[in-house]
């Protein structure tokens, strides 16, 4: 019985072990919040292990990463549908992506005032004050009528308190 403890104690204290364990598992965590690049390059480090169960369990991960990346990027039909998967990654939570999708509106089509009023919406949402102002602005310079719309959007609420944000959407007001 002594040796299997000593066994145990030996792989415990290997370095290589410990360094295959911190990148497996700094994988899998990258993997849980879809960054497939980044998990790949830490599972990969895992391969390079001692530990052949954690090298065989890495292994099936990278497959899981690299399906992930093989996939074709969305494809839309129109910029509206697009600003709609957008509102529903917001919806969803997923306000990182949001933003690069929304962003990416914005660079396909600079005049696109909708997508200015998502990010708006989406800065006001995770309390970017300042940046939900300047976006906006751009979409009531674009487009008016999205001065109206924000007055009676329930997703400015963080703003209302702001007196910049009244004075952007009630300009005739002294």
């Amino acid at each position: 019985m002594a040796p299997k403890l000593i066994a145990k104690k030996q792989v415990a204290e290997d370095p290589h072990h410990t360094q295959a364990v911190q990148s497996y598992e700094l994988g899998v965590r990258a993997l849980q919040e879809h960054k497939f690049e980044k998990a790949k390059g830490h599972l990969q480090k895992v391969l390079a292990g001692p530990n052949k169960s954690l090298c065989d369990r890495a292994k099936v991960h990278l497959q899981a990463c690299d399906q992930h990346l093989e996939k074709p990027a969305l494809q839309f039909k129109t910029a509206e549908e697009h600003f709609d998967f957008a509102v529903s990654l917001i919806n969803t939570g997923d306000f990182e992506e949001a933003a690069t999708q929304l962003k990416g509106l914005l660079k396909d089509d600079p005049s696109a005032d909708f997508a200015f009023y998502g990010l708006a919406l989406l800065y006001s949402i995770t309390g970017k004050t300042q940046d939900c102002l300047d976006s906006l602005t751009q979409a009531i310079e674009l487009n008016p009528k999205n001065r109206l719309q924000a007055r009676s959007d329930n997703d400015f609420q963080s703003m209302v308190d702001d007196p910049r944000f009244t004075e952007l959407l009630y300009p005739e007001l002294p």
